[in-house]
């Protein structure tokens, strides 16, 4: 059983980020940062899948850092609509990211669509790795991704068609991982999904 998360805020674009950061077992070797779903639809950083995500960073020798968009939580700020979503990640990634180590971003549904918007404004300091579940395809601009990003979807999932993903990834040549028979939020697969993330990671970082 890991010990309680360590909740602090940090300074954002629309005021205080709630964060909350969990070590790995060890010596950390990086950071996995990682976006949660539409706050209009009550995503927060509590989300299931957001956890599952960080235990599968937290398995690979990774500190995993999960936070609230503006207007969430103990966040400050307001809802808007994705554009200010994406400057309050980059100061996450900003506070926690270590010159050297390696840097992970992932993201869950919205936070997907944001966590491929902040990749692409980082550019040449762009994650070591990017990993996206149910990414927001075709409800916001997923932007293109670096080749070995990850992403993962639901056969059935009903919020995100997988469809729209297929015609996202398509033109980049970008193979998408579809778990048979699961919808948008992996209700009993989630030590799947687990398992897929962290195997990927294991096999990129080494």
């Amino acid at each position: 059983m890991s010990a309680s998360p360590q909740v602090l805020h940090i300074d954002g674009p629309a005021g205080p980020i709630e964060c909350a950061v969990e070590p790995p077992a060890g010596t950390a070797r990086g950071v996995a940062v990682i976006a949660h779903p539409l706050p209009t639809q009550g995503g927060t950083m509590d989300n299931k899948v957001v956890h599952t995500l960080a235990r599968a960073a937290r398995a690979c020798g990774l500190q995993a850092v999960r936070f609230n968009f503006r207007g969430v939580g103990g966040s400050a700020g307001a809802w808007d609509e994705g554009r200010g979503e994406v400057d309050d990640l980059m100061a996450v990634v900003d506070h926690f990211r270590e010159s050297g180590r390696p840097l992970v971003l992932a993201g869950f549904s919205f936070g997907g669509f944001v966590a491929t918007q902040a990749t692409a404004r980082l550019g040449a300091a762009a994650p070591d790795q990017l990993v996206l579940v149910g990414p927001a395809a075709g409800r916001f601009q997923v932007a293109e991704v670096p080749a070995g990003t990850l992403v993962i979807h639901g056969e059935a999932d009903d919020v995100v068609p997988l469809a729209a993903v297929l015609d996202w990834a398509r033109p980049q040549t970008l193979p998408v991982t579809v778990v048979p028979g699961v919808g948008h939020f992996f209700h009993g697969q989630l030590t799947l999904l687990k398992d897929l993330v962290q195997r990927h990671l294991r096999a990129a970082l080494g």
